[in-house]
């Protein structure tokens, strides 16, 4: 799949203080709803018309709303990439929060996997996100063995 997402090359809205207000409440209203595994009915209201209309949103697209809304809650802006994107080098370095530099080292010691369209290299969201995951498991990993360390120290 051939996806290039536009992470850095779009503008970033950061949410107003208004914007801030509304994601708060309308987030804790749809965790208080929201079941995982069942589908959930929106009304939709248009304006004062009083047009509206029922839709059904799959439970996986709730979870998803109510924590775009809660990042949206704490002032952050917020982008979505789809698992098969390709992200080029400067978009993975930003998604993984380092510099592109470092992250062509990444790619170089092939920690990440990639690939050449012409001369360009493009990297697969899901491939830096399974890097993101590897790298935070093992520094969790290595913070639980300093603390037993610690322990064994009586520190």
């Amino acid at each position: 799949m051939n996806s290039s997402v536009p992470l850095s090359d779009t503008e970033v809205l950061m949410p107003s203080e208004q914007d801030i207000n509304i994601a708060q409440e309308t987030s804790r209203k749809l965790a208080s709803h929201f079941q995982a595994e069942k589908t959930m009915q929106v009304r939709l209201l248009n304006g004062s018309e009083q047009i509206s209309e029922v839709v059904e949103l799959p439970a996986s697209a709730v979870r998803l709303l109510i924590d775009i809304l809660e990042q949206t809650a704490q002032g952050n802006a917020v982008t979505l990439v789809p698992i098969h994107a390709e992200l080029t080098t400067q978009q993975a370095a930003d998604l993984l929060n380092v510099s592109r530099p470092f992250l062509v080292k990444l790619l170089k010691e092939e920690k990440i996997l990639f690939h050449r369209v012409g001369t360009h290299r493009r990297i697969l969201a899901e491939d830096v996100l399974a890097y993101k995951r590897e790298n935070l498991t093992n520094r969790r990993k290595a913070l639980d063995e300093l603390a037993a360390l610690d322990q064994e120290l009586g520190l």
